[in-house]
């Protein structure tokens, strides 16, 4: 009975030891091959295990057994090898390039979406809170109904008084919750005479015309204050 299996990794490397032990009795000249040698380009097929070679030709034998033949096809073989090892090289160094190139573009990418476009037209817009009264959460009080254009906006609002220094965060909001951020970027207030102002870029093209928020928020203590908004 016949069993198919795949040979052992003993058997393995008892085959490549024979295989190079005949290797080393070739080339030092202890066989006889019959016949003459083969062309180069017969040997470089063989190395190369054309399926058009038979083994059953006579110059297959000749190869294995004859030491000029059993050089020349080493060095084909290493040729072959070096080949091989400069076209996986250069496939991966094409792989790397075509990865760094798509992240570059995805990068690129991104960043084009965050900032502004320089062939955009930015409008500068001023808002002065510094009289205004404000709401702070939902608490009441009377405030000062201000517009913006629904436009890439360069805005700066002088900070109601006695306002403290540091970062803020300006947004434009549905409510006076917070709910639905329609823009928001942050900036550091600075003085410009004696007001507290800061300035930002608020992207409201998307924005549909009507009433809305605009909140400033103090980044040390989160205290959000709500004004009127009409987007044109």
């Amino acid at each position: 009975m016949l069993s198919w299996s795949w040979p052992s990794r003993a058997e393995d490397r008892i085959e490549s030891w024979l295989v190079q032990r005949h290797q080393e009795r070739v080339l030092a000249g202890d066989t006889t091959p019959d016949g003459s040698c083969p062309d180069e380009h017969f040997l470089r097929d063989l190395v190369r295990k054309a399926k058009r070679i038979e083994l059953l030709d006579p110059r297959v034998d000749h190869a294995a057994n004859c030491s000029t033949c059993m050089s020349r096809i080493l060095v084909f073989r290493q040729e072959n090898r070096s080949r091989r090892r400069k076209l996986a090289l250069g496939t991966a160094a094409a792989v790397c390039l075509v990865i760094a190139a798509a992240v570059i573009g995805v990068a690129r990418y991104g960043v084009h979406r965050q900032l502004p476009s320089a062939d955009l037209a930015v409008v500068s817009e001023t808002v002065n809170l510094w009289d205004a009264g404000t709401i702070r959460g939902t608490q009441p009080g009377s405030l000062q109904s201000v517009s913006l254009p629904a436009a890439l906006v360069r805005l700066t609002i002088f900070l109601p008084r006695f306002s403290p220094p540091g970062q803020y965060a300006v947004a434009v909001t549905q409510d006076q919750d917070g709910n639905g951020v329609v823009a928001q970027q942050t900036g550091h207030a600075t003085i410009n005479g004696d007001h507290e102002s800061v300035s930002v870029e608020l992207d409201l093209r998307a924005a549909k015309a009507g009433a809305y928020f605009l909140a400033t928020t103090h980044g040390q203590d989160q205290a959000s204050y709500y004004y009127p908004l009409q987007i044109k």
